[in-house]
């Protein structure tokens, strides 16, 4: 596999292997079937694998400490991540440490190569006018951001907890890159890597999507990127595999993606492998997070990056589309916003 370098970093392999998968959220699968297909990911190359207590309620972390059994290989490098919000305001450092001692026991290791930021982070003044819950547990201001949360990362830094930290790149894009352009700046961010540039059912502002400038700025500035949502949650895929509502953020993009599965059709290869591929060379992602959950899934995209880049032309087909041009967020029947 090719092996690029995450950053001022480590190298890296050009894929990883993300947990939402292995903690069973991205359709059905066993805690065997996990254990068997991170197995074949670290066989075939793979150096990343990364985690969050999130996916499936710790059982992605369940997985690999099991695997591994404490014995991890000196070339595997792991992250986990910790999500927090203006209730936390009190107790910022003892949460993130806290979350991350759960997290070592599980995984059984000593430290975390990369610790993340699971948050959304914005101005002092910004409102998320049509989630005005979810301020309340993932999202972080930028002041409590800079004197609470980045302290606390580089506390745990100093203990040898965590190698280093990093964020994830998906809330509001300005703020995003503001982080990445400041000082002190995270060694790596995680960023949505995808043909329609769409966070999907991640984006919780109005603002539109700026994935591509946050790649840039990241590399402008010497910071590794994790590409992200390769194939966007199912919605690039020839068929989404677990029950949707119609409304849904995914389903409203995989709608959308109906032009990509046609071309995909004309040229006898599927959606998930060509987003695979076109994501996977997208310039400035140093690697691309698998959200595989099986032995199969990963095969396919393991021989997908064997092939490597796709040709030219079938790029500015793709490019043609224009399925990244992003429409403002509307209301749903009075329901909510996409």
């Amino acid at each position: 596999m090719e092996m690029r370098h995450l950053g001022k970093l480590w190298p890296v392999s050009a894929l990883s292997l993300g947990g939402g998968g292995l903690g069973q959220i991205w359709g059905e699968t066993s805690r065997e079937e996990a254990v068997a297909t991170l197995r074949l990911a670290i066989d075939s190359g793979i150096t990343l694998i990364d985690l969050a207590p999130l996916y499936g309620r710790g059982e992605a972390e369940t997985v690999a400490g099991e695997m591994f059994g404490g014995a991890w290989p000196a070339d595997v490098r792991v992250t986990t991540k910790c999500m927090v919000g203006q209730r936390h305001l009190a107790s910022i450092g003892e949460r993130l440490e806290k979350s991350l001692l759960r997290s070592l026991q599980t995984l059984k290791r000593k430290q975390a190569d990369l610790f993340f930021l699971h948050s959304n982070i914005c101005p002092d003044d910004y409102a998320y006018e049509n989630d005005p819950d979810y301020e309340d547990y993932g999202v972080v201001r930028w002041t409590a951001f800079f004197s609470e949360v980045v302290p606390a990362f580089e506390k745990l830094k100093a203990k040898g907890l965590i190698g280093d930290w990093g964020i994830t790149g998906t809330g509001l894009p300005r703020s995003i890159m503001d982080v990445l352009r400041g000082e002190p700046k995270p060694a790596a961010v995680q960023a949505v890597t995808n043909i329609l540039d769409s966070p999907g059912g991640m984006r919780r502002y109005e603002e539109p999507p700026e994935p591509r400038n946050i790649i840039r700025t990241a590399k402008n500035n010497d910071v590794g990127v994790m590409g992200i949502r390769a194939v966007q949650a199912g919605a690039l895929t020839a068929e989404i595999d677990r029950p949707l509502g119609r409304d849904d953020p995914e389903m409203r993009d995989y709608a959308k993606a109906a032009p990509f599965r046609a071309l995909c059709r004309k040229l006898g290869e599927d959606p998930a492998i060509v987003a695979h591929r076109y994501a996977l060379h997208m310039q400035g992602v140093d690697t691309l997070v698998l959200g595989v959950k099986n032995r199969e899934e990963l095969s396919a995209i393991l021989d997908a990056e064997a092939r490597g880049p796709l040709d030219e032309e079938t790029t500015r087909s793709i490019d043609a589309l224009r399925l990244n041009f992003q429409m403002p967020r509307m209301p749903i029947d009075g329901e909510g916003t996409l």
